[in-house]
């Protein structure tokens, strides 16, 4: 095992040790359902994305549903979740792209890699492979890690990898991730990233990642008040 991979057992462990082993979803969602919800959680939060999704799912008992109606109606109803001309726009698309594969469910990831299925996801638009990883993991129970901006920055701080964007991390990233961490550290870095590792002063005092992060520019000011943020919206869709 890799210097690298010894160290991402360890960093799961200390956040495993600070917040829990992440409870998921039992049975797991559909993918269709952590497609949708994804799109609705970019650029916003996961209580915003969360009311969002809850009022778009709320209005149809099957997603083909969307195909025929208007665009402006899905905007009205994801409204909460910002950028809703966008991911009404791109919802829209997919749902009538998958239509016409005759793939509704997107019961064809579930045969593919991991590689191929993320091509396959993000061939269609406004779906990029943070979205793609995301069904992976929540869905399909691959061991995926999927990269926000919070894991982005975080494994970037702590030094496992070394890129500028979060496309570059998770494809580093995943290159070295031991069997059977991908949701546990997905989930616990997120929590990390919102309420201790900001992008600007983090609470590095009272992280229990610090003795092992290479960050250069730790903040060790004591009276910094960390607020729980523990909601995660792909594990409640």
């Amino acid at each position: 095992m890799t210097e690298k991979k010894v160290l991402l057992k360890k960093i799961n462990k200390l956040l495993i040790k600070k917040y829990g082993i992440p409870a998921r979803q039992k049975p797991l969602p559909k993918p269709i359902d952590t497609l949708i919800a994804t799109i609705l959680s970019q650029n916003t939060n996961d209580n915003n994305s969360y009311r969002a999704y809850k009022n778009l799912k709320s209005q149809f008992s099957k997603w083909e549903e969307i195909k025929y109606v208007k665009r402006s109606s899905i905007e009205k109803l994801i409204k909460t979740g910002g950028l809703a001309k966008q991911k009404s726009a791109a919802i829209k698309n997919l749902i009538s792209a998958l239509i016409e594969n005759n793939d509704i469910n997107l019961s064809l990831i579930s045969k593919l890699d991991n590689e191929i299925a993320i091509e396959y996801l993000t061939q269609f638009k406004g779906i990029g492979v943070k979205t793609a990883s995301c069904v992976l993991l929540f869905s399909l129970n691959r061991n995926v890690c999927p990269v926000d901006t919070h894991v982005h920055r975080t494994i970037n701080r702590i030094g496992i990898v070394s890129e500028k964007t979060p496309d570059k991390t998770f494809h580093s990233l995943n290159k070295i991730l031991p069997d059977g961490i991908a949701h546990s550290l997905h989930t616990n870095l997120i929590r990390l990233g919102r309420e201790i590792c900001k992008p600007t002063k983090p609470a590095c005092s009272i992280c229990s990642l610090n003795k092992i992060c290479q960050f250069s520019s730790k903040n060790f000011v004591k009276s910094i008040k960390v607020s729980e943020k523990s909601f995660m919206l792909l594990d409640n869709v």
